[in-house]
């Protein structure tokens, strides 16, 4: 499995906002990820300028958000809901859409629990819960928890 650094990750947005400026062609996940950014017009600055935000550090205790984590985590739910995993993913986000009447909000509801799902891995050295993040997302629909909690990943033989 390919696990690119922080300086591949975010150089993977500036080469996906280059190519887009230059009319070249782009991949299916360049034009996911260009999908993105359009939604992000704060973020053009960002990724025009490379060698400005390229190295740079957002500090959320200094109320920074780190563009590329926030793009990096809609990327991550487009693959959830492209594949329906973890199952029902997409029927919660779809629901969730609904409500908002705004799919991108859905999706930034849905961001705060992924990334609490990992704030709680990383604090306690394991593996993602996905009952935590299922949980959480319910949660916020009003639904509670499944009855039945689910395999992590990591507990399937």
């Amino acid at each position: 499995m390919f696990t690119p650094s922080r300086q591949d990750a975010r150089q993977f947005f500036f080469d996906t906002w280059r190519k887009h400026k230059a009319g070249d062609p782009l991949t299916d996940l360049e034009r996911l990820t260009l999908s993105i950014l359009i939604e992000h017009p704060e973020y053009h600055p960002i990724v025009d300028n490379p060698d400005r935000y390229g190295e740079r550090e957002w500090q959320p205790e200094d109320g920074d958000t780190n563009p590329f984590l926030h793009m990096g985590l809609h990327l991550a739910i487009e693959e959830q809901l492209s594949i329906d995993q973890p199952f029902s993913i997409r029927e919660l986000h779809d629901t969730l859409a609904r409500r908002h009447d705004d799919r991108h909000a859905a999706q930034h509801e849905m961001m705060e629990c992924l990334a609490e799902m990992i704030w709680h891995a990383q604090r306690n050295g394991g593996m993602p819960d996905v009952n935590l993040y299922l949980s959480c997302i319910r949660g916020r629909l009003g639904i509670g928890p499944e009855d039945t909690p689910r395999l992590n990943p990591d507990e399937i033989d």
